[in-house]
């Protein structure tokens, strides 16, 4: 398992995360000299996965308090680097309500994410059989999370026990974060795993070859509606055809309680030239399954359960 310091870290005049853009067939560190620099890299996918742009976010802004820049331009340029994302305005709202040494603070918020990583993953992991064969979506590994992972830490958990056979992943076009990054992650880990491209996945479960579908999010919106990689409301839309189990696994720092439904969830549009050189494209990167085809919403407080609106503030509240 990656360290977490090798996915992203604080240096003295430096952010320093591994260019996920080059993985796995390289493994190249990028030096960020300014929060402007830390913001091109998540908007660029450097570094991305809803927790690991949160931490690197701070880091940038403790980067630039240490090097003198106008804290509120650098607040500005990182959170409009990423729109769809909570944990990126979280990161900076907690950094800007911090009073002491801002690396202090950064490197907290990285180890408190590792944690809640954990131990959501033991949680949900206790809601599969022995002998599961999962699916999961885009990565929600340690390069997405900066350590442990939340729905690919499920899966990790899963196996360590003895519940998990075998885990089928979406290679997530345009940019293959399933078959790149999440295959690769399971590859390290020693966990049985094949490539699926995603419109395979019916077929898949019509087959009878999944019984579970597990991923992560990049908000949550107070009912429990879910952004997450464009193809995961497809997703929880097959899982419910085939009377499958659809589970989403996140910190709470991904719950957005001030945000009432998925509708109000912005979607980041990104360049059509991601999906192809040639043609006119569009290429959203999110899509939002609403909270009624979501089995379960795991975070670190634990299994969450419809209503929504009442289980996750329950759970905010703690």
């Amino acid at each position: 398992m990656l360290e977490p310091k090798r996915i992203v870290r604080l240096e003295e005049d430096a952010v320093v995360v591994l260019d996920q853009r080059l993985l796995p067939d390289q493994e190249v560190d990028l030096v960020c000299r300014s929060s402007a620099d830390v913001a091109d890299a998540i908007r660029t996918l450097a570094v991305r996965g809803a927790p690991a742009i949160g931490i690197a976010a701070a880091y940038g802004y403790a980067l630039a308090a240490a090097s003198g820049e106008d804290l509120d331009a650098a607040v500005s340029t990182l959170a409009a680097s990423r729109p769809t994302a909570v944990n990126l305005i979280w990161a900076l709202e907690e950094m800007r309500r911090w009073e002491g040494d801002p690396a202090e603070r950064a490197r907290q918020i990285h180890a408190e994410e590792v944690d809640r990583c954990r131990t959501m993953s033991r949680y949900a992991a206790a809601l599969l059989e022995p002998g599961t064969r999962a699916l999961t979506h885009c990565n929600a590994g340690g390069l997405a999370t900066g350590g442990y992972g939340t729905a690919v830490g499920a899966l990790r958990s899963a196996w360590e026990q003895g519940l998990l056979e075998h885990v089928l992943v979406d290679e997530t076009r345009p940019l293959l974060q399933g078959a790149r990054l999440t295959a690769w992650e399971l590859e390290e880990a020693g966990i049985p795993h094949t490539v699926i491209a995603d419109s395979a996945a019916g077929a898949m479960m019509a087959r009878g070859e999944v019984d579970a579908v597990l991923t992560g999010a990049d908000r949550i919106a107070a009912n429990g509606d879910v952004a997450n990689k464009i193809g995961t409301y497809t997703l929880a839309v097959l899982a419910a055809h085939h009377g499958l189990s659809f589970y989403v696994v996140a910190p709470s720092s991904t719950v957005d309680l001030a945000t009432p439904t998925g509708a109000g969830i912005p979607i980041e549009e990104r360049a059509g030239d991601e999906v192809t050189p040639r043609f006119e494209a569009r290429n959203p990167a999110f899509d939002v399954t609403p909270s009624d085809l979501v089995a379960a919403i795991v975070t670190e407080h634990g299994v969450h359960r419809a209503p929504y609106a009442e289980s996750l503030a329950g759970a905010m509240a703690i």
